[in-house]
C-alpha cells in the first residue's frame, strides 16, 4: 500500500485552518519532517501481512496526532516557546515523537476495536432526533435572550437534558447499548425535575434554589465557612420543623424542596426520594420499573455484561424518544415565549416537519420492539 502524503505547503495550510497557535505555525517545517517520518512508518507497517484490511490514511488525523503529541511534550517538559525549534535538532526526539504518533495512529485509527452497533449516525432514527437536538441546543446556547432566574434554570436544565440525549445517541452509534440505557436513567431524573419545577411554579423554584445552596454547603463547595455554618443551622431547623430525623439530612437536602408544593402532603402524596417523590409528582411513576432496571445496570449488575444488546439498544432509543417528546414540549413553551418572532416562525415550521417524523419513527420502533421481544416497553 502506498500512503498518499501532502506537501509542505499543504501541511502549513492545514495547520492554519486548524487555528494552530503562532508557536506551532512557526515550526511547521520541523513538524512536516515528523509528518513525513510518521507517514513512512505507517506505510511500512500497513504493507505487512497483518494489516491487509486497512482504512484510508487521513493526513488530517495524522497531523492532529503530531500537533497534540508535540504540544503535550513541550508542556510536560516545560520547554520554552523560543526553544521549540531547537529540540528538533535532537534526532532521538524526532524519532521518539514520530514513533509514538505512528503507533497511536495505527492502533487507534486502523485497528480501533469497536463494538457492533445496531444503528449508525445516518439512520433516520438517529439523524432526525440529532437534527432536532442540535437545533434546540443552538438556540439555548445563545446569549441574546434575556431570562429571569426561573427561566434561566429551565434553560440550563434543558441544555443538560439535551446534552445527555446526545450522549445516549453517541453511545448507541458506538455500540454501547447497555451503557446508553443506563445513561437514560440520569436523563429521566433530569426530565422529572424539569416537569416538577415547571408544573408547580415559583414556590418550588425558590425552594430548589435554596436547596442548591444547601447541597453546596453540605459538600463544602462554599468558600465562606461562616456561611456554611449558617446554612447548616438553617438545615437543622428545617429538619426539626418538618418532623424529620437528623439521619434524614441528606434526603432533605436533595429532595426537601418538594415541601414547597402546597397541595401535596408529605408521606401521603410523596416521600423524600426520587421514585416516590420527584418521579411520582412528575406523573411518570409508570417508568419506575424501567428506571429500576437502568439503575441495576448503572450499579454494575450482571446485566451490564450478559445482556441482549439489541433489546437494550431499542429500549434505550425508545426511552430517549419518550423523554425527548416531553422535554421538547417544555422547550417549546419557553422558546415561543422568549424567542424572536422570526425565529419562532422558523421553529414552528421545523416542528411541523420533524416532530411528526419522530413520532412516526417512534411508533415503528415500538411496534418492532413489542413484536420482536414479546414485551411492552412500559
Amino acid at each position: 500500500m502506498k500512503v498518499v502524503t501532502i506537501n509542505e505547503q499543504e501541511f502549513k495550510n492545514i495547520l492554519q485552518r486548524l487555528n494552530s497557535p503562532k508557536p506551532i505555525l512557526d515550526i511547521y517545517k520541523e513538524l512536516y519532517e515528523v509528518y513525513s517520518l510518521v507517514s513512512s512508518g505507517i506505510e511500512e507497517v500497513l504493507n505487512k501481512a497483518d494489516f491487509r484490511d486497512f482504512n484510508f490514511v487521513n493526513p488530517l488525523i495524522v497531523i492532529l496526532y503530531i500537533v497534540n503529541e508535540f504540544s503535550f511534550y513541550v508542556y510536560s517538559h516545560k520547554i520554552k516557546v523560543e526553544d521549540y525549534s531547537n529540540i528538533f535538532q535532537d534526532e532521538n526526539f524526532v524519532s521518539f515523537i514520530s514513533s509514538i504518533c505512528c503507533d497511536k495512529y495505527l492502533t487507534n485509527e486502523q485497528l480501533n476495536v469497536k463494538s457492533k452497533a445496531f444503528l449508525n449516525k445516518f439512520n433516520p432514527k438517529i439523524s432526525t432526533i440529532n437534527l432536532y437536538l442540535n437545533f434546540c441546543l443552538t438556540i439555548l446556547n445563545r446569549d441574546n435572550i434575556k431570562l429571569n432566574k426561573y427561566d434561566n434554570l429551565v434553560k440550563d436544565l434543558l441544555k443538560n437534558s439535551l446534552n445527555l440525549s446526545q450522549c445516549i445517541i453517541n453511545l448507541l452509534i458506538s455500540g454501547f447499548d447497555v451503557e446508553a440505557f443506563s445513561t437514560w436513567r440520569t436523563l429521566h431524573e433530569n426530565e422529572c425535575l424539569l416537569i416538577v419545577l415547571t408544573t408547580y411554579g415559583k414556590d418550588v423554584f425558590d425552594a430548589y434554589f435554596k436547596h442548591i445552596e444547601y447541597a453546596l454547603a453540605f459538600r463544602h463547595q462554599i468558600n465562606d465557612e461562616n456561611r456554611i455554618d449558617e446554612l447548616f443551622q438553617e438545615i437543622k431547623a428545617q429538619i426539626k420543623e418538618k418532623g424529620l430525623r437528623s439521619c434524614n439530612m441528606k434526603k432533605f437536602i436533595e429532595y426537601g424542596y418538594l415541601f414547597a408544593i402546597k397541595d401535596k402532603e408529605f408521606n401521603v402524596d410523596y416521600k423524600l426520594n426520587f421514585r416516590d417523590g420527584v418521579e411520582t409528582l412528575a406523573n411518570l411513576k409508570r417508568y419506575s420499573k424501567i428506571y429500576e432496571l437502568a439503575s441495576e445496570i448503572a450499579h454494575s449488575s450482571p446485566f451490564l455484561i450478559y445482556s441482549n444488546r439489541e433489546y437494550y439498544s431499542t429500549l434505550a432509543n425508545l426511552n430517549l424518544y419518550d423523554t425527548f417528546f416531553r422535554i421538547e414540549n417544555i422547550f417549546a413553551k419557553l422558546y415561543t415565549r422568549v424567542g424572536s418572532k422570526n425565529e419562532i416562525a422558523y421553529y414552528s415550521n421545523l416542528r411541523k416537519v420533524y416532530l411528526s417524523e419522530l413520532m412516526a419513527l417512534y411508533g415503528e420502533m415500538n411496534q418492532t420492539f413489542v413484536s420482536k421481544f414479546k414485551v411492552k416497553k412500559e
